[in-house]
Parts: C-alpha cells; sequence; structure tokens
C-alpha cells in the first residue's frame, strides 16, 4: 500500500520544509521534492497544513487504581481520544502495589493494553517497593523493553520511597544505563499541611494547591538531584509544575548533570484560580502536583524555550467528577488526583506556537522528537523520515478546535478546558500507514496498536 502525502509543510524538530511524503505499509519511504512522486494507492492532499510525527505522550495513566478508583479511561478508550488529538504513541505506567514483583505488575499491564489499544504505546515501571528482589526484577524489566523507573516523593504509605530506597535505585540505574523518573514532592511535610487543613476545617478542593506549596515540589527536585549526582544515576523530573524545581533542574543542567523534566499543558495554561472555583468546581483540577498561580506560567514557557524543560506530556489520569471527584466533598484530601488531557495536548501546544512562545519547530521536538529520544523510540519514531514508522499527522494551522465534554473521546464526564477554542485542529492521523482519523471521522480499530519495547534513553552521556 502506497500513500502520498501531497504539498505540505513537513516539520521536524530541525525546521520545515515543503515536500512530499511517501508510505509504503507501515514505514516512511521517503520525502521529497513537491511532484517527484506520481504513483500512490491513496493520495492526501496537505497543501496549507502541517505534516508532523505523530504525537508521544511519555506520561499517562489509564485504567490506573487511585483511592479505591480507577482512571476513566482504558487503553481502548484513551488511546482512542489520543488519536483524535494527534498522538500516535503513549507511555504508560505499569504500578506495583507494595508486596508485589515488578514483572507480575507488567504482566498485569499487558493484561490490560494488548490487542486493546487503538495506536502504539509502552511502559514505565513504578517502583514502590524497594528490596533485593524488586531491584534484581529491574533488569529483567530492562530487557523486556521497559527501562524507566518511576519513584515517589509523595504519598507516605502508599507509593513513597525514603531517601535510602531512591539511593538504592539509582545505584541499580547507573548500573544498567536505566533512568529514574521521579515525583518530586514532600510528601511527609505535605502530609502534615494536609492533616492541620482539614482539622481546620478548611476542606474546599483550593485546600489542595494551598497545602502542597511548590516551595515543597523545589525542595523536593533539589534532593532528587543531589541523589542523582551522588549516584551517577540519570534523572527525569516528570509533571514539573512551579518556578522553584525549574531553577534546580537548570541548574544542574548547566552543571551538565544528566537531569531532565516535563512538564503539562495543566501547569501552562491553567491555575491555582481554577482549583478555588466555587460549588466544588475546583475538584476538577485537583491533580498532583497541583496547578499554581498564574505567575509560574512564564518561567514554564521559558523553561520550554531554553530546554531546561525537554518534554510536555500530560499526565493523563481522568476521573469523572460524578461518583468519582465527588468522592472527596468535605474532605478535599480524598479528592482523587489527576485530570485528563491525552486529547488536547498538541492543540494546546499548538496555542504556544500561535502565541509566539515556542517555535514551530520546538512544537514538534517538545512533543513528539524529544519525548522519542528520551525513551528510546528514535528514529523509529518522532520524525519524518525515511525509515521511520509512518505515525504521521495533517495538522491544519487555520482551522479551529472547539474543546467540550461533549465532544472530546476521553471517557469522562468534564473538560478542563470547556468552551476553549483553540487556534489549530487535526485534520488526518496515520499510525504506521493507517489513517485511523480522518474526515473528522475515526477509521482505526481496538487492537492495532503494538507493543513498543524501548532501547535506553538516547540523551545520556
Amino acid at each position: 500500500m502506497r500513500t502520498l502525502i501531497k504539498g505540505g509543510t513537513v516539520v521536524n524538530a530541525t525546521g520545515a520544509v515543503v515536500a512530499d511524503v511517501l508510505v509504503e505499509d507501515e514505514t516512511i519511504a521517503a520525502v521529497a521534492a513537491p511532484g517527484v512522486f506520481e504513483n500512490a494507492d491513496k493520495v492526501i492532499d496537505a497543501a496549507g497544513k502541517y505534516v508532523i510525527p505523530g504525537g508521544i505522550d511519555a506520561h499517562t495513566h489509564m485504567e490506573m487504581p487511585f483511592g479505591g478508583t480507577f482512571s476513566a479511561d482504558t487503553f481502548a478508550t484513551g488511546t482512542t481520544a489520543a488519536a483524535w488529538g494527534g498522538t500516535t504513541t503513549i507511555i504508560d505506567f505499569a504500578v506495583q502495589a507494595k508486596g508485589t514483583s515488578l514483572l507480575s505488575t507488567l504482566d498485569k499491564w499487558h493484561e490490560k493494553a494488548d490487542a486493546h489499544c487503538a495506536v502504539d504505546y509502552g511502559f514505565h515501571m513504578i517502583v514502590s517497593d524497594v528490596n533485593d528482589t524488586s531491584l534484581k526484577e529491574m533488569e529483567s524489566c530492562i530487557a523486556a523493553g521497559v527501562n524507566s523507573f518511576k519513584m515517589f516523593m509523595a504519598y507516605p504509605g502508599v507509593f513513597y520511597a525514603t531517601d535510602g530506597e531512591i539511593l538504592r535505585a539509582m545505584q541499580k540505574a547507573t548500573d544498567t544505563g536505566a533512568m529514574i523518573m521521579m515525583h518530586a514532592e514532600n510528601g511527609i511535610a505535605i502530609d502534615q499541611l494536609v492533616a492541620q487543613a482539614i482539622a481546620a476545617g478548611r476542606t474546599d478542593p483550593v485546600e489542595h494547591g494551598l497545602t502542597r506549596p511548590p516551595e515543597l515540589e523545589g525542595e523536593a527536585t533539589s534532593r532528587a538531584i543531589q541523589l542523582a549526582k551522588v549516584t551517577g544515576a540519570p534523572l527525569y523530573i516528570v509533571h514539573l509544575s512551579a518556578r522553584h524545581a525549574l531553577a534546580a533542574v537548570a541548574q544542574a543542567r548547566d552543571a551538565g548533570q544528566n537531569v531532565f523534566a516535563e512538564t503539562c499543558p495543566q501547569y501552562l495554561f491553567l491555575s491555582l484560580d481554577d482549583l478555588a472555583k466555587p460549588d466544588f468546581e475546583g475538584a476538577k483540577y485537583v491533580a498532583s502536583p497541583p496547578l499554581r498561580p498564574k505567575d509560574h506560567q512564564d518561567d514554564l514557557w521559558r523553561g520550554l524555550r531554553t530546554n531546561d524543560l525537554s518534554v510536555v506530556s500530560t499526565d493523563h489520569c481522568p476521573f469523572c467528577f460524578v461518583e468519582q471527584k465527588e468522592l472527596g466533598r468535605g474532605d478535599f484530601s480524598k479528592i482523587p488526583n489527576g485530570m485528563p488531557g491525552v486529547e488536547h495536548r498538541m492543540d494546546l501546544l499548538h496555542q504556544g506556537v500561535v502565541g509566539g512562545k515556542i517555535s514551530l519547530a520546538r512544537w514538534v521536538e517538545v512533543a513528539s522528537t524529544t519525548p522519542a529520544r528520551m525513551f528510546g523510540l528514535y528514529p523509529r519514531k518522532g520524525v519524518i523520515a525515511p525509515g521511520a514508522d509512518a505515525d504521521i499527522v495533517v495538522y491544519d494551522p487555520q482551522a479551529t478546535t472547539h474543546v467540550s465534554a461533549e465532544t472530546h473521546h476521553m471517557n469522562v464526564d468534564y473538560s478542563a478546558y470547556e468552551g476553549w477554542e483553540l487556534k489549530g485542529k487535526v485534520d488526518t492521523v496515520l499510525s504506521r500507514g493507517s489513517v485511523v482519523i480522518a474526515g473528522n471521522a475515526f477509521h482505526g480499530r481496538e487492537g492495532h496498536g503494538k507493543f513498543l519495547s524501548r532501547d535506553l534513553s538516547q540523551y545520556l552521556v
């Protein structure tokens, strides 16, 4: 099957050029000047549109257990929504429960995802139980194509790891070339602030943000960086939200340390004001780390421009407002932590291009190319080039995306961006050469997506 994408502006992390893209079966066969290719079984007219590599969302939580419930998107619904938004690869988190093994956890997540995903997928592993067995099992996970391991300085009693446990896991990462990913918030101090707020009768959703101050994200980030320095391990800070944490990352990177960080659209566009919405509406915006005061946003955009923030992921972890978020009425600490976002990451980030905050090439870089390199998928993913998988998005910069829970495809009953009008719209999406989105319709299928066994990070020195 030969597919020709004609006359579009091909945008890679290195820049943009008007070119035709020839796809043969699942792979990009050639990129050439317009008019070079003539014969094709299918022709897609991309004139006036961008042709970009499919988005890679390196941080999602489908069917994730949390506080007695599960995130609302299955791998089938979540990856379908991703496709609608121009994301053709997700990397989800397999969640080790304390007392269980990493390999049995990996098996469980394969059972959830295999034969159900509409686009390609990989896994990170959450390590919540550090001991001799789990440290040894990290090697087996790496052999199985899962070579990034997330740890938590938050959530005591659930996921929390001590500094000593983190140090041991980092030592294993140094020995194996694996990546340690860190949720960096000082959970011990936060738990005290939460308990004090509840005791004082301060129970509204905004207290979730007020009891997780940015200083405690900055402190934990700095501590994680120092532990990584002592052990020589690479470190990837997930969902960075605060300027305090960004400053610590920038300082480490300037010193030549293998420290990387991602942020998320919610921290670029939403704020503590949303958490403070009345009548429990703020519960829709409860995630950890929390939304920050608006004045952090300019710092985060600057971090994206300077590459102190390398990736934009979503931390997609949707809980319905009715029946799930409402579990925390009268006690904000019981509100399930997480927000929907996998469908709108590419569109939201494009607003940064429209507003002059990032370049067109940087949009592609932080949404696709860098995650591919960071997590061992490049050049199979993340680039429009011969030999790459034909994960391609034709994007119309002149069209408009209207965001609403009534029209989105995520399995959640609200949108964090309800009513927003975004400049730009996904026109056509190919996943490994197959058209999955076209003509404002889904043409894919559950089970099309393949598991991606990943190589080690390509940024490590």
